[in-house]
């Protein structure tokens, strides 16, 4: 129960096969009291009754400032604090550099780097009022390989924006015990990425990883447990790799 008593909000956590979603179910089996944040509100709701009594599911967009406002008092209004933060919430597209419109740029950019942004300037305050807390941030192998495998570039520019990000709030913010720490997730089964691996292409990619096989949501799931849990507690401003060893560096 490495989460006992714990305060989890996880965005982007309702998708049926999505690491959000899996997150949520390991950190309910080690004891939090998990908060699922989706645009999908009906499906958030689903996911939280699914883990549990005790669980809360909520509708947020992460770029919306005022609605990350009303969820983040909800919790607190709930729980009475937050413990952890997993900003899992994120979009991708895969087009080329000259491809990609200013809408498409903002979009992708809106919710994987300002979303990560919006999320933790909404929790940090309650997190020091407690004491500390910890802040998981999903960056993408991509961020360190400059894409190459389903996001564009502008994906690819939004995840290694996160990675900045993570570094810059765990120096800012250690001296008030919050830890905020990164993983980079390589290529992982999951809705988004279910139906675009074709059987050719597959082996290819699974060719070039050293464990032999892609990777699954338990597989981030178990890393975010680590990072949020006290088995790190000596840990903020890292990048925890995720991705069987397909980038070694």
């Amino acid at each position: 129960m490495l989460l006992k008593d714990k305060v989890a909000i996880i965005t982007g956590a309702a998708s049926q096969r999505g690491i959000g979603r899996a997150t949520a179910a390991c950190f309910a089996h080690h004891g939090a009291r998990v908060v699922v944040l989706d645009l999908d509100e009906s499906a958030a709701q689903r996911t939280a009754l699914e883990l549990g009594s005790g669980h809360l599911g909520l509708e947020v967009n992460v770029t919306a400032p005022a609605a990350i406002q009303r969820a983040v008092a909800q919790v607190l209004k709930e729980y009475g604090r937050i413990d952890v933060l997993v900003n899992n919430a994120g979009i991708t597209q895969p087009v080329k550099t000259l491809e990609i419109g200013i809408e498409d740029y903002n979009r992708i950019l809106d919710v994987n780097l300002r979303g990560t942004l919006l999320m933790s300037q909404a929790v940090i305050p309650a997190m020091q009022r407690q004491g500390g807390g910890s802040i998981v941030c999903l960056s993408s192998v991509s961020a360190q390989r400059g894409g190459g495998i389903f996001g564009g570039p502008h994906y690819s520019a939004a995840k290694a924006g996160v990675l900045g990000l993570t570094k810059a709030m765990a120096r800012e913010f250690g001296p008030d015990q919050i830890r905020v720490n990164a993983l980079t997730p390589g290529l992982i089964q999951t809705d988004i990425t279910g139906g675009l691996i074709h059987d050719e292409r597959r082996h290819a990619i699974i060719d070039g990883i050293p464990l032999g096989r892609l990777g699954a949501a338990d597989d981030v799931a178990h890393a975010a447990l680590f990072l949020a849990s006290d088995l790190s507690s000596y840990l903020t401003g890292i990048t925890l790799d995720v991705n069987g060893g397909m980038l070694i560096h």
